[in-house]
C-alpha cells in the first residue's frame, strides 16, 4: 500500500512542493536554497510591535484594541510581522488577517480574558458545531502565520467558564482558543497553546496548513478540550508536535467537506479520550491520510478511532510506526448510521435509543495499519481523578469493573447490517491486553446501536479479548501478535458476519 502524498504549502508567498513517502521529506537543493532565501526575506519584513500601538503587558490591562490595531496596520501595509514582546497581554477576541505573521517572543503570553463579554461575536460566522465565541479568529484570509516561543493561554478553567447543561443540552458559553474558516496558507510554528474553555485549535474548510513543533497543554483543564480539530481541510502537514489534550488530541472532522491529503508524523500525543480520531463529524469523509512515526501514551478511552457515521467515506488510510503505552481500546474502526447533515444544530443524545437522522450510510475501505506496538491498560483511578473538573472520586476497590474492561477492550472493527467495512489490513502488530474477561463477558450479546454516538466502550465488554470484527469484508491480519497479561476466558478473536478474513 505504498503511496506518495503531495503536500503544497506556501510560506509568505513561496510555493513548496514536498513529496512525502512514509514520513520522509525530500527537498531538492534548489528548494532548500529557496527556503533560505525566503527566511532571509522574512527576517527583513516590516515589524509592528504591539507595544507601539498601546499594549502594556502587565497582565491587568485589557490589550485587545492595541493588539488589533497592530494587526490591522500590518495588514493594511501589505503584510509583515506583528511582534508580541515578553510580557503578559490580556485580550478578548482578535482577528488575524491576510499576510500577517503573529510572532511571540520567549516570555510573551497572550492571555484570554476571564470575562465572556470580552469575546465579541459581531461579524463572526457561526460554525456548524458549537457557538461562535473564540479568542483568535480568521475567515476568508490567506498567508497567516502564528510563530515563536511564547504562549497563548485561554485561561478557560471551570472557575470562569463552567459547563452548564439543561435537559441534555449545553447552556454555557465557552469560547474556543482559535477558529479559522475558509483560509489558505496557514502556518503554526513553535508556540505553546494552553487552557481553552472549549475546543482548542479549530480549522474549518481551510487549505495548505502546516503545524510544526507546536505544543498543546490542555489536559485536565475543562470539558471538551480537543487539541487540533481539522474540519474539512486539504493539504495538511502536522509534524513534530507535542500534544496533551483533555478531549480528542488530533481530531479530523468533516461536517461538510472531506478531509483530504493529511499527513501526521513525528508527534507525541496523550489524551483523556483519543490520540487520533476521525469523526464524529463525518459528513464529507476522510481521504488519503498518512499517520506515521508517532508516540501515543496515557489515552485511557482509546488511541486510534476511525469513525464514519454521517455518510461520506473513509478511504486510503495509512497508519504506521506507532508506539502506544497506557492506552485503552487500541484500534476502533466504526461504520454507523447517525446520518447527520450539519445544516442545523441538533440535540440528539448519546443513548442507545437514538435514531438515524437521514443521510445515507457511507463507505470505509482501504485502511492499512502497520508496525504498531501497544500496551492496553485498565485506567488508573488516581490519574483519572486529576481531571478535577469531572469531580471524580478515587475508588479504593481493586475489583476491575465492566466499565473499566470496556474502555480497555480489544481491537474493534464493526460495520452495521447490510453495510460492510472493507479491505482493512493490520500488519506487524504487537498488542498486550490486561485480561480479566469472564465467562459471562464471553457470552454477551453485543447491540448493533447503529445510530448511537460511536464510542467503543458504549458497546460494553466485548466477547473477545484480542479482536472483535463484525459486518466486514476482506480483513487481513499479517503477523499480528496479541496476548494477555492475566487470565481471560474469552476467545482471542470473534468474527460475526465477516467475509474473507485471513490471518497469516
Amino acid at each position: 500500500m505504498k503511496r506518495h502524498y503531495i503536500f503544497e504549502n506556501r510560506v509568505l508567498g513561496l510555493l513548496l512542493s514536498v513529496t512525502l513517502a512514509f514520513g520522509t521529506t525530500h527537498l531538492s537543493a534548489r528548494e532548500n536554497q529557496a527556503l533560505v532565501a525566503e527566511g532571509n526575506k522574512a527576517a527583513q519584513a516590516k515589524v509592528f510591535n504591539i507595544v507601539s500601538y498601546g499594549a502594556v503587558g502587565d497582565g491587568v490591562a485589557m490589550e485587545t484594541e492595541a493588539v488589533q490595531r497592530a494587526i490591522d496596520a500590518c495588514h493594511e501595509a501589505g503584510g509583515g510581522i506583528v511582534r508580541v514582546p515578553a510580557g503578559n497581554f490580556q485580550i478578548g477576541t482578535i482577528w488575524l488577517k491576510s499576510n500577517v505573521t503573529l510572532s511571540l517572543d520567549f516570555g510573551a503570553s497572550l492571555l484570554g480574558s476571564k470575562n465572556i463579554a470580552d469575546y465579541k461575536t459581531e461579524g463572526l460566522s457561526n460554525p456548524r458545531e458549537g457557538g461562535p465565541h473564540c479568542l483568535i479568529y480568521a475567515e476568508d484570509a490567506n498567508n497567516i502565520t502564528i510563530e515563536g516561543l511564547g504562549v497563548i493561554d485561554g485561561r478557560g478553567t471551570p472557575d470562569f467558564f463552567p459547563r452548564t447543561r439543561s435537559k441534555g443540552r449545553e447552556t454555557s458559553i465557552r469560547p474556543r482558543l482559535l477558529r479559522m474558516t475558509n483560509c489558505d496558507q496557514l502556518t503554526f510554528s513553535g508556540v505553546t497553546y494552553r487552557r481553552p474553555a472549549f475546543w482548542g485549535l479549530q480549522l474549518i474548510d481551510c487549505k495548505n496548513i502546516h503545524f510544526n513543533a507546536v505544543t498543546v497543554q490542555f489536559r485536565n483543564n475543562n470539558f471538551n478540550n480537543d487539541g487540533l480539530d481539522i474540519d474539512g481541510c486539504e493539504n495538511v502537514l502536522i509534524e513534530n508536535c507535542n500534544i496533551e489534550s483533555g478531549d480528542d488530541a488530533i481530531c479530523l472532522k468533516s461536517s461538510k467537506n472531506p478531509c483530504r491529503n493529511i499527513v501526521v508524523r513525528g508527534c507525541k500525543v496523550s489524551s483523556n479520550t483519543a490520540a487520533l480520531k476521525f469523526g464524529t463529524s463525518s459528513r464529507g469523509g476522510f481521504i488519503d491520510v498518512s499517520v506515521t512515526n508517532c508516540y501515543f501514551y496515557n489515552c485511557p478511552m482509546g488511541a486510534i478511532k476511525l469513525q464514519l457515521v454521517d455518510g461520506g467515506r473513509i478511504e486510503n488510510i495509512d497508519i504506521s510506526r506507532i508506539v502506544m503505552e497506557e492506552v485503552g481500546c487500541p484500534i476502533f474502526i466504526r461504520l454507523g448510521n447517525r446520518g447527520r447533515t450539519y445544516t442545523k444544530h441538533t440535540n440528539a443524545g448519546q443513548g442507545a435509543d437514538v435514531q438515524p437522522e437521514g443521510v445515507p450510510v457511507g463507505i470505509i475501505k482501504n485502511v492499512h495499519i502497520s508496525d504498531v506496538v501497544a500496551s492496553v491498560v485498565i485506567e488508573d483511578k488516581s490519574k483519572a481523578a486529576q481531571a478535577s473538573y469531572k469531580n471524580l472520586k478515587v475508588e479504593k476497590s481493586l475489583e476491575v469493573t465492566n466499565t473499566e474492561k470496556s474502555k480497555a477492550g480489544p481491537i474493534m472493527i464493526s460495520g452495521i447490517p447490510g453495510h460492510y467495512i472493507e479491505n482493512v489490513v493490520l500488519e506487524n502488530i504487537k498488542i498486550s491486553f490486561p485480561g480479566h474477561g469472564t465467562a459471562e463477558n464471553a457470552n454477551r450479546e453485543v447491540a448493533e446501536d447503529i445510530a448511537r454516538y460511536p464510542e467503543q466502550f458504549f458497546f460494553g465488554v466485548l466477547p473477545s479479548w484480542g479482536a472483535y470484527i463484525r459486518h466486514a469484508r476482506n480483513i487481513e491480519f499479517i503477523n499480528v501478535e496479541l496476548k494477555t497479561r492475566s487470565i481471560d476466558v474469552r476467545e482471542r478473536l470473534v468474527l460475526d458476519d465477516v467475509e474473507g478474513f485471513v490471518e497469516r
